[in-house]
């Protein structure tokens, strides 16, 4: 089954997201592995500007331990692009977030996939339930279910 491309209005929360020169491959497109370094960007900049992540002394923090990508249209330097982000489901440790990579403009997602951090204590690396302010402001991402 073919998966489609998902559009705007399927996301919450967008970051704009400018490409470099270093991100174009011989191919002359962005490189794949460049995406991920954007659903990093997007995931970790919205937490850390809502007060909920603090990188050096946050006693939770997330490890990644999966992530996929769909890719339907190339991207390359020098377009800006937009990450929209939202969360797919929410677990007592763990977090689905879903991307979609859109070129300026554009409604069709060029790419889109999704990571699953779980979170641990940052000392021990044992999972760890997500503090109730990321929770909170978790559930403004939650994709509605049927």
């Amino acid at each position: 089954m073919r998966t489609e491309a998902h559009r705007r209005s399927d996301y919450r929360h967008f970051q704009d997201i400018t490409t470099r020169w270093a991100d174009n491959d011989a191919y002359g497109h962005v490189n794949n592995v460049v995406y991920y370094s954007w659903f990093d960007t997007v995931v970790n900049a919205f937490l850390i500007n809502k007060g909920v992540l603090d990188i050096e002394d946050s006693p939770v923090i997330g490890l990644v331990i999966e992530t996929q990508c769909n890719y339907f249209a190339p991207v390359a330097f020098p377009d800006v692009i937009s990450a929209g982000l939202r969360v797919a489901k929410i677990g007592n440790s763990s977090v689905r977030y879903e991307v979609g990579i859109f070129r300026e403009g554009e409604d069709s997602a060029s790419a889109q996939g999704h990571f699953i951090h779980v979170y641990v204590d940052r000392l021990t690396r044992k999972p760890a339930a997500l503090p109730d302010a990321m929770r909170s402001l978790l559930l403004t991402l939650l994709l509605e279910t049927p």
